[in-house]
C-alpha cells in the first residue's frame, strides 16, 4: 500500500509486518516449496510473539482491535515473504479467530482464541467439500447435537493448515 494512503500508525504496523517478513528464513520458503516442511509452526509462533496475529480481533482476546485495512496491510507484507505463509497467517488469526469471537462462547474464546493469537496453538478451516467448492450455503456436511457433543457427518477437502492444526473449524449445516 502506498505511504501517502496510510496513517502514521498504519505505517508503523506495515513496518512491523515487513520486519516479520524479513525474519522468515529463505531456507524455510525453499523447504516449503520442496515440501520438506508441511507446516511452518515456527512462523506462527514468531507472528504471535510480535502480536501480528488477529489484527482485527478485540484486544481482550489478544488481538489488536484494528480495522480491515490494517489487516490487509499486514497480509500484504507477509505475502511478500510467501503467499503460502500469508494464507496460513490468515486462517487462524483471521478466519477461525473471528468466527469464534463472533459466534463462540466465552470459554471457547479463552481456550482457543487467546492461545491462537499468541502463536501457541494453530487452527485450520474445513470448508471445501468434494462436490466442488467452498460454498457456505451449499454445504452438505451436517452436525447434530447428541447429549453434550456434536456428531458431524460429511466430508471436507483442501483444508488449509490441516497438517499442523491443534483446532479445526468445521463448517456444517445444523438445521437442514
Amino acid at each position: 500500500m502506498f505511504d501517502f494512503m496510510m496513517t502514521e500508525e498504519q505505517m508503523k504496523l506495515r513496518d512491523e509486518a515487513r520486519a516479520l517478513a524479513k525474519w522468515v528464513p529463505r531456507e524455510l520458503i525453499l523447504d516449503m516449496d520442496a515440501e520438506k516442511i508441511q507446516f511452518p509452526r515456527e512462523f506462527l509462533k514468531e507472528a504471535g510473539k510480535r502480536n501480528l496475529l488477529g489484527i482485527r480481533i478485540p484486544k481482550e482476546y489478544g488481538g489488536r482491535g484494528l480495522k480491515w485495512v490494517d489487516d490487509i496491510i499486514v497480509a500484504e507484507e507477509v505475502g511478500v515473504a510467501s503467499y503460502s505463509l500469508a494464507c496460513l497467517w490468515g486462517v487462524g488469526g483471521d478466519i477461525v479467530a473471528e468466527a469464534i469471537v463472533e459466534f463462540g462462547n466465552e470459554e471457547l474464546k479463552k481456550e482457543v482464541v487467546i492461545p491462537l493469537l499468541k502463536g501457541e496453538v494453530c487452527a485450520a478451516e474445513c470448508l471445501t467439500e468434494p462436490r466442488g467448492g467452498s460454498d457456505f450455503f451449499g454445504a452438505t456436511t451436517k452436525a447434530r447435537k447428541v447429549g453434550g457433543d456434536w456428531v458431524i457427518t460429511g466430508q471436507k477437502r483442501f483444508i488449509v493448515g490441516a497438517e499442523g492444526a491443534d483446532w479445526f473449524m468445521v463448517y456444517a449445516v445444523t438445521n437442514p
